[in-house]
């Protein structure tokens, strides 16, 4: 079983891959990084998930570099067992803020809010993942 996330500094979106379709989870919303890396080893655990894709920004801007330390660090607080596959993060939000683009302002502003958006932020890394994978296969 496949899950990605997309961790960020309020909350870590979430998407899941079962039965070949990608489906986002509810985010873990984070109190704090100790909290939130239980919360998501516990998901990692219900779920049974072998394989756990983390998105990672590829910019070499110092925010970015900073951001990437952050995510690395958060990572080694996990106790999962899965194999961590680190993606290229840059722009799954922007790409996700774009299949919200159906709905009101005040609703759009609630799923940032909320954590939807990292969600389909953490379904662009899957997909990401996947295409990765189908590419290799098609190379090979």
């Amino acid at each position: 079983m496949i899950l990605a996330c997309d961790i960020g500094l309020k909350r870590i979106g979430i998407a899941i891959y079962l039965n070949n379709i990608i489906l986002p989870l509810e985010p873990i919303l984070r109190k704090n990084r100790n909290q939130a890396a239980r919360d998501l080893d516990l998901l990692l655990i219900e779920k049974k998930i072998t394989t756990l894709v983390i998105g990672i920004p590829e910019s070499q801007s110092i925010a970015c570099q900073e951001t990437k330390k952050r995510i690395l660090f958060f990572c080694n607080l996990l106790e999962t067992k899965a194999d961590k596959i680190f993606i290229d993060e840059d722009y799954s939000s922007v790409e996700a803020s774009k299949d919200l683009n159906h709905l009101t302002g005040t609703k759009k502003h609630l799923a940032h809010k909320d954590g939807k958006l990292d969600s389909l932020a953490a379904c662009k890394i899957l997909e990401r993942y996947l295409s990765s994978l189908n590419a290799s296969l098609i190379t090979s």
